[in-house]
């Protein structure tokens, strides 16, 4: 049955309180500005204020507004609701079903988008969204625990994966940080491993880019793709644009680095790979390897942060990257450290991979369930 977005949910815009009640240790109400903290289905908070200006309750789907549109999470408290996001409430109560038919409905929405440097949705634009969906709420609740399934698999993966990541960063901890050794002699990020740039082949020649050609990875990328282990990103380029630009071929095991807008982003390449020029990437030397690297960019990201510079947006350059401060750790060491990571990282790759594969799952099956071409009517669930 069509109707208006209005008819079947309530939305409340946010509005955000001043600044001078914003504060970091929980004070107050938890308070979202934009989709930064967003998770897979659930934000987190780093950022609460004491004065409430609009509210959203527990199990409100939370969207934001402004650049990008139209990110999904739901809120497991109640909260604050910043000018970047809204609050969405099905009239019936549904909200599973309300969050997965708002994924479905996202790109008519980003159609209506307005600004000419940020895009943004109004309440307008929002309250006249057209959508045609089951009127039996039964059926509403079976399409979202169909699809739920899948998501609840993604999140045990993911809790997983977090575990894993914290064993092997309290193990770093330990051996690199707490027991360090003072005689380990001093040295820069240069000689741990070759710091490499990138490049962007021009984008008015369509032959620089290709379906299936070199891989080729933007900060952008990293930011939607939150993964450990990357192998694409949105655009491959060709070998002719590789010839044309500055990019430069990396190997499996390289950890990419973003070093602007924002610097930090951090990943491990799974296959030759290429960047553009928001990074700073570190091929790791032959002894080193590249889960120590990988936890020792971690570890300096603050020093890293520290050494940028720019007045329109901050930017560790190549120089910089390759005199990072740090120390040599002996190679028995590093190597013991390998060893333990080896079968974590493995795990970790997989079940990323997983995930990567339910994740497409559900979204295919997810038109074919709000058309009604897949009918649920007579499954349990």
């Amino acid at each position: 049955m069509k109707y208006r977005l209005e008819q079947i949910v309530d939305v409340t815009m946010g509005q955000s309180p001043k600044s001078i009640y914003y504060n970091s240790n929980g004070k107050g109400y938890p308070f979202l500005q934009g989709n930064k903290t967003f998770g897979l289905r659930y934000p987190v908070f780093d950022t609460y204020t004491e004065v409430m200006t609009k509210a959203a309750k527990a199990g409100d789907v939370i969207m934001s507004v402004r650049a990008p549109v139209g990110e999904l999470n739901i809120t497991p408290v109640d909260m604050c609701l910043g000018r970047g996001v809204c609050s969405l409430r099905m009239k019936n109560g549904n909200q599973d079903f309300l969050y997965y038919m708002m994924k479905y409905y996202i790109p008519h929405l980003i159609n209506k988008e307005s600004g000419t440097v940020f895009g943004s949705v109004s309440k307008k634009d929002i309250s006249s969204l057209e959508v045609d969906i089951p009127e039996d709420v039964e059926i509403q609740r079976k399409i979202a625990r169909y699809l739920l399934m899948f998501d609840e698999k993604i999140e045990l993966n993911e809790q997983i994966n977090k575990n894993l990541e914290q064993q092997a960063q309290a193990y770093f901890n330990k051996l690199f940080i707490v027991n360090a050794d003072p005689n380990w002699p001093e040295c820069t990020l240069s000689d741990i491993g070759s710091v490499v740039a990138g490049g962007t082949p021009s984008k008015s020649k369509p032959e620089y880019y290709a379906a299936q050609g070199i891989a080729w990875i933007t900060p952008k990328d990293l930011s939607v793709d939150k993964s450990k282990f990357i192998s694409h990103g949105e655009n491959d380029i060709s070998e002719l644009g590789f010839s044309k630009s500055n990019a430069k071929k990396m190997p499996a095991g390289t950890i990419l680095f973003s070093s602007r807008a924002p610097i930090g982003y951090i990943a491990i390449a799974q296959n030759e790979i290429t960047t553009n020029q928001g990074f700073k990437s570190v091929i790791p030397n032959e002894n080193i390897g590249t889960a120590y690297v990988y936890f020792l960019l971690k570890n300096l990201l603050p020093t890293i942060e520290g050494m940028a510079s720019g007045s329109t947006f901050k930017e560790i350059s190549g120089a910089g990257m390759k005199s990072v401060p740090t120390v040599m750790p002996d190679v028995d060491t590093i190597q013991f450290f390998s060893n333990f990571c080896e079968p974590i990282f493995k795990e970790q790759e997989l079940l990323e991979a997983e995930n990567k594969h339910l994740s497409a799952l559900r979204d295919s099956l997810l038109p074919k369930l709000m058309s009604g071409e897949l009918d649920v009517s007579d499954i349990d669930i």
